[in-house]
């Protein structure tokens, strides 16, 4: 590692309790302790063991990569991040991997097609950091060696995932865009990728506690290439929309965007659905929230009504859109209170009834008994059953789910329709913006399984980044030394072991109609009790505790059987499927009976592993470059560096590991031609040498298997911490 000083006068970073490192001067030297004086005014005694080396020659900007910084720990590599952050310089490098760090605010010329052609062709690292340089080389790779790539996102919420995938896109669209429109919609196809964003975001997008415009669902978007390396086509795929959300917001949180923007729409659209202000909606003023700072709903409505436009989404269809959720917050507000019978219910007043009958265009009494009542139908007869209020606001809330999730489905589905797939495309990129690792006071079953998400796309970064380069390192017989890096494996085996994993557990609790979350969690505690990384909090009767890599989540089980159980009450999918209009009763063809399928249960979750499963065998066909995503404070403010909050997303996410490898290792690799044309001056004798015994770089490539850590003389650059790989 680093050998402290203990010489008076050498400066040293020590450990701070509240900023993590602080830097300072040894004034004073006892046997294995100093004393430190810190630029912040404190002094502290420490063991010199405990003490980092400061590198007093980084210039006050920082370095644009940190392989190059003298001393790669902690302390350096977070004050080379802060230093940069507060003049703007929100991005650094880490060897290939890009580390970003959110503004939370607007930075002018940053992304403007002039920066597009600046970083056009340019050699990787050549120019400052920035996502351009990824998504340029991704594209340069996969026209010059015809292999497809990927570029992963990642980062907890609020970091700003989703607007560096814009950023991705915005380039690659630069790049692989053509001058011949699409004739049918007169857009280009990069248009209608480009513009599938603020469509999604309106509709897949809320206000959380943790960020303002947090993607309630993971995106991965291929987009596809001709041989030209043109854009051909595109596939966007979803995960997981937050169903929940449409009637149950916590406290400080929004609903979807759409449904403040529809509440601002022009005067004649609002008379038009009968709508009111926002807060007469149970399901838009539960948090008492409903304005967002630095957001114009009336605007936003605008431009996602002109961007639904491009990505071939016509003005009847856009008009049924807007009905349906009007539909929604009209539905949310039906009451009930005892009916005449016993356990039975009714609609208190009839005016949001009838108003939600009107825009869904269906029969009103149906409407009512969808909610107030259950169809059970046995081999004797049919019977009609009551339900009470409680039952039937669920039931309320169950078709306000359905529907939404609905329509979310056939918006994406509408969009890769419009834009369409290149079946000849050989070639594509893949941009993943996903779900940010998620903690809260009360973590209930989305969480989870955005939880779980995380812990797959950290093992394939562990994969990639931490376990391969070792692994090349191993296989070309370089001498270096191996570092420790977590493996999470064990914590998705827990989750997703068959049998005795949490999913299979909660699967076959699902498929017992006895079964709550009481017994749920009992089934837990007995089977996984051994388990080191789970655990049963002291003070919780049915709250269990996961140890995922980055931190300790309770989860609340209250909720998890329900939102597990993937299915269909029939009389919501009889009654919308009746609907007078064509486009909601679309949404709800009828289902086709099929006994096999009855039978067979299939979860939410199960679905969603599967789902994931997909995804990582996809990304396994791809080169993935990584760019990291860091929210340097939770208050969502800009010019604030929370020294603490950033370290903890640089250590759960694997960075100080891959900080490491590429301290010991060699991050760089360099064509054949790219390191001769950079270092051949500093050794021209010895590459006479060599090329007597090789002819060309054909045959060294030949003769190396195209690394160029094989078949090259041991030879170095003096003074690099490195070697010649970095220069």
């Amino acid at each position: 590692m680093f050998k402290p000083s203990s010489t008076v006068g050498s400066f040293v970073w020590v450990k701070d309790p509240e900023e993590a490192w602080l830097d300072g001067e040894v004034i004073e030297v006892n046997r294995d302790d100093i004393k430190v004086q810190c630029t912040s005014g404190k002094t502290f005694v420490v063991k010199v063991s405990d003490t980092h080396p400061k590198d007093t020659e980084v210039p006050p900007s920082g370095v644009t990569d940190m392989t190059t910084l003298a001393y790669l720990h902690e302390p350096g590599v977070l004050q080379n991040l802060k230093s940069r952050y507060h003049i703007d310089e929100i991005y650094t490098y880490t060897g290939d991997i890009l580390i970003a760090v959110n503004p939370f605010k607007q930075l002018a010329n940053l992304y403007n097609d002039h920066m597009v052609a600046h970083y056009k062709g340019a050699p990787f690292g050549s120019l400052m950091p920035h996502p351009f340089a990824v998504a340029d080389a991704a594209y340069r790779q996969m026209i010059n060696e015809g292999v497809s790539q990927s570029i992963l996102v990642s980062g907890e919420s609020g970091a700003g995932k989703t607007e560096t995938a814009k950023t991705l896109m915005k380039y690659l669209a630069k790049m692989g865009g053509r001058a011949v429109k699409d004739l049918s919609s007169r857009r280009s196809v990069e248009d209608q990728v480009l513009e599938s964003n603020p469509v999604l975001e309106a509709f897949g997008n809320a206000k959380t506690v943790r960020n303002n415009n947090s993607s309630r669902f993971g995106k991965f978007v291929e987009i596809q290439f001709d041989q030209r390396g043109r854009i051909s086509g595109a596939a966007i795929k979803t995960y997981l929309l937050e169903r929940s959300r449409v009637c149950q917001v916590s406290d400080s949180e929004r609903n979807y965007h759409c449904f403040y923007m529809l509440c601002a729409a022009p005067p004649e659209d609002i008379r038009k659905l009968k709508l009111e202000d926002p807060t007469t909606y149970r399901y838009l003023n539960q948090s008492r929230c409903i304005k967002l700072e630095g957001m114009d709903d009336s605007k936003e409505y605008i431009k996602t009504r002109e961007a639904m436009g491009i990505v071939g989404i016509s003005l009847e269809e856009q008009e049924a859109i807007f009905r349906v959720l009007a539909a929604i917050l009209h539905l949310g507000n039906i009451e009930f209170t005892n009916g005449e019978e016993t356990d039975s219910s009714v609609p208190k007043d009839n005016k949001s009834l009838k108003i939600a009958a009107e825009l869904f265009m269906c029969d009103e009494q149906a409407l009512e008994d969808s909610l107030c009542k259950r169809v059970m139908v046995t081999p004797e007869e049919t019977i009609s059953r009551c339900l009470d209020p409680e039952s039937a606001a669920f039931s309320r809330d169950a078709l306000a789910k359905f529907v939404y999730a609905r329509l979310f489905d056939w918006i994406v589905n509408k969009i890769n329709n419009s834009i369409g797939q290149d079946p000849d495309s050989k070639h594509m990129i893949g941009v993943l913006d996903i779900y940010g690792f998620e903690s809260f006071k009360t973590n209930s079953f989305e969480q989870f399984c955005i939880n779980l998400t995380n812990e797959k796309l950290q093992h394939h970064f562990n994969e990639h980044v931490l376990k391969m380069e070792q692994d090349e390192y191993k296989k070309e017989e370089i001498e270096w030394n191996h570092i420790e890096f977590p493996d999470n494996r064990e914590v998705l085996e827990l989750i997703e072991k068959k049998p005795g994993g949490i999913i299979a557990l909660l699967d076959e609790a699902c498929m017992f109609p006895r079964s709550t979350h009481e017994t749920f969690s009992q089934k837990l505690y007995e089977t996984l009790k051994t388990n080191k990384h789970f655990s049963k909090p002291k003070l919780a009767r049915t709250d269990f505790t996961v140890c995922h890599y980055a931190g300790d989540v309770t989860y609340q089980t209250q909720q998890f059987l329900e939102k597990n159980k993937d299915y269909v009450v029939a009389e919501h999918q009889a009654l919308l499927g009746a609907s007078r209009c064509t486009f909601i009763a679309g949404l709800f063809p009828s289902l086709v009976e099929d006994a096999s399928k009855q039978t067979k249960f299939s979860s939410v979750a199960s679905q969603f592993k599967q789902q994931l499963a997909l995804l990582m065998e996809r990304l396994s066909t791809t080169e993935p470059r990584y760019i990291r995503c860091v929210k340097p404070n939770n208050l969502l403010k800009p010019s604030i560096f929370e020294n603490q909050n950033v370290l903890q997303q640089l250590r759960c996410g694997g960075m100080m590991e891959a900080i490491e490898i590429c301290r010991a290792g060699y991050p760089t690799r360099k064509h054949f031609d790219e390191f001769l044309d950079r270092f051949s001056v500093l050794a021209s004798s010895t590459l006479d040498k060599w090329f007597d015994s090789l002819s060309s770089v054909q045959s060294l490539q030949e003769t190396s298997g195209g690394s160029w850590t094989q078949g090259i003389p041991d030879w170095k650059v003096e003074g690099s911490p490195h070697g010649w790989a970095d220069g």
